[in-house]
């Protein structure tokens, strides 16, 4: 079954992405046959899983309680493994018809705006989370450059009324006007995208990023134009969870 990161101060993390990833099966049982409709599902839970088990660690800043580091394996992303949070979109024919293998947009709800975005100094580390309600994203590099994505599936909610999510979590109203769960934690899941290709994020997946091992990267990114005016909440984990993501590539 899939393992859920412990919270404990002294805990020694074993980070498992709750939403697509399980343990591997025992060698010496092999697993009965699964149902054909289960295929690309099982494919997807294979494909993302984090690292092995890594000592504990404090990063203390002055005057506050020390955030435990969660150390997460990043995973290469592809069609299936990153379809619980959106779309990876490579090259096509030209003459190609649109179909289910294109950007599936919702620019709807505003202006688009489709602009080069210059990013310095994104280490593969992060301490929060954003989503956008309101627009699907799409980023990529441009000259096709690795870069890295912290990811959980999206969380927003109907109202205030709706049932706790993992951990007892209660909806919460962003700025915004809509209501979410906070992210999980255990949910989260760090990607890397190597080569010629862009992702598409689903309306509300909430994102870290993007982080990379160079000094800086120009991304091409496709939003509306008052996404990060209206439509921009942020999760702090440092702050409500006491822990730091560092990245391992």
């Amino acid at each position: 079954m899939m393992q859920a990161l412990g919270l404990g101060r002294g805990s020694i993390p074993l980070h498992v992405c709750r939403c697509c990833c399980t343990a591997a099966a025992s060698p010496s049982a092999p697993a009965p046959p699964r149902p054909r409709n289960a295929t690309v599902l099982n494919t997807r839970i294979a494909a993302v899983r984090a690292s092995a088990a890594q000592p504990a660690q404090m990063e203390r800043t002055h005057g506050e309680e020390p955030a435990r580091v969660v150390k997460l394996r990043a995973v290469e992303a592809t069609p299936e493994s990153f379809a619980p949070f959106g779309q990876v979109i490579a090259a096509s024919p030209d003459g190609d018809q649109f179909g289910p293998h294109d950007a599936q947009l919702d620019l709807s709800r505003g202006i688009p705006r489709f602009y080069i975005m210059r990013l310095q100094d994104r280490p593969l580390k992060f301490s929060s989370i954003t989503h956008h309600a309101s627009v699907t994203q799409c980023l990529g590099s441009i000259g096709g450059q690795d870069w890295y994505l912290g990811v959980a599936k999206p969380s927003i909610v109907d109202g205030p009324s709706e049932q706790s999510g993992q951990e007892g979590r209660k909806p919460l109203q962003s700025r915004a006007g809509h209501y979410y769960l906070p992210p999980d934690p255990a949910e989260v899941c760090v990607f890397r995208v190597s080569g010629p290709k862009f992702l598409k994020l689903n309306k509300g997946t909430w994102h870290a990023g993007p982080l990379f091992k160079r000094d800086a990267v120009d991304f091409y990114n496709l939003e509306l134009s008052n996404t990060n005016v209206v439509d921009h909440t942020t999760h702090h984990f440092k702050k409500h969870d006491g822990i730091i993501f560092v990245v391992e590539d």
